[in-house]
């Protein structure tokens, strides 16, 4: 029986994209055992995933982890980070291995240079040319996302608390970095011009701009922000009429779950091929962007503020695309 390890630490969008090797694997291979190391602050991600016989995690020491690796004896680890830690992880272990090409001179290329070279596609495509040898291949069936039955009454919960009956939009105000945010006067402009009521999804982090928001739209709009845990955000977002988002995590959850999601991208753009991944119906994911903008991307993964001050890539997007989906929601609603 061949037993294999994936590898990938973080982060929450970097592990949801491994999901449909996860079920290539599984399906093409029943017999074999997959096991599955994350950091243990995305547990979450993967804890009901139905693929994965044995979930272990990454908390603090590197070196305990590999002696926990060692003990199962794997006959091939899959390392879908490609970093100096599975480096010395693959090192420490002594077993055959394939790595992921990260492609940091193409990204290198585009982001100082403005120099493409970065191959068309998305990353779940190179994902499977990492683990070819497996004889594995994409069914194009997408994204998976699996939630427990407490974080679906968790999140039943919280809507009924805040009084609001579906449909709504979930919007997420959070991420990672600034430069990948939604500024607070282009969220304002989105609820003024939406016609659902709009939940509003974040970290601990985004706590004092979904503070502002809702002071601003207090009859329409309730924040989970800092209120749902991870999975909980996830039930918010399958339950929603579609979903806005920068740059996110939330974002490939969305996909997840085949969500009309409108991806807001800032300093990013989706020729990194991280943009959200529903290949039986690409009508679902609609990019928004400002195009032909010198100085974008600036950066492979974000800043604290904008470097050239002005973050048009936020400040000039053009949000038409949302306003004419929601008005032909609520009429067909509404007939």
């Amino acid at each position: 029986m061949t037993k294999i390890l994936l590898i990938r630490f973080s982060s929450i969008g970097d592990i949801v994209l491994t999901t449909p090797l996860l079920r290539a694997i599984k399906e093409t291979h029943p017999d074999m055992v997959v096991h599955f190391v994350t950091k243990k602050a995305y547990s979450s991600v993967l804890e009901n995933h139905i693929y994965i016989d044995k979930l272990i995690l990454l908390d603090e020491s590197l070196m305990e982890l590999a002696q926990k690796l060692r003990s199962e004896n794997y006959d091939l680890i899959i390392d879908l980070h490609q970093n100096l830690r599975t480096f010395l992880l693959k090192t420490i272990l002594l077993k055959p291995f394939k790595s992921f090409k990260k492609l940091n001179i193409q990204k290198f290329l585009l982001v100082n240079f403005k120099i493409n070279r970065l191959p068309q596609g998305h990353i779940v495509d190179r994902y499977f040319k990492t683990i070819e040898t497996l004889r594995v291949f994409d069914d194009r069936k997408g994204l998976e996302y699996f939630n427990g039955f407490n974080d679906i009454v968790a999140s039943d919960n919280l809507l009924k608390r805040q009084n609001i009956a579906e449909p709504y939009v979930a919007l997420v105000v959070g991420g990672t970095w600034e430069t990948k945010q939604i500024p607070i006067n282009k969220i304002a402009e989105i609820i003024e011009n939406v016609m659902f009521p709009v939940v509003l999804l974040g970290g601990p982090g985004d706590l004092d701009v979904a503070e502002k928001i809702i002071n601003q739209f207090p009859q329409k709009v309730i924040s989970a922000v800092g209120k749902a845990k991870l999975n909980e955000s996830a039930e918010l977002i399958r339950r929603s009429l579609y979903v806005i988002t920068g740059d996110t995590g939330l974002m490939h959850i969305a996909a997840a779950y085949q969500k009309k999601v409108f991806s807001v991208w800032g300093n990013t753009v989706p020729e990194f091929g991280m943009y959200p991944y529903i290949p039986q119906n690409e009508s679902l994911s609609e990019l928004l962007e400002v195009k032909d903008l010198k100085c974008r991307p600036c950066s492979k993964l974000g800043y604290r503020s904008c470097p050239e001050k002005h973050f048009d890539c936020m400040q000039k997007q053009n949000f038409t695309a949302i306003f004419s989906y929601d008005k032909s929601l609520k009429e067909n609603k509404t007939q």
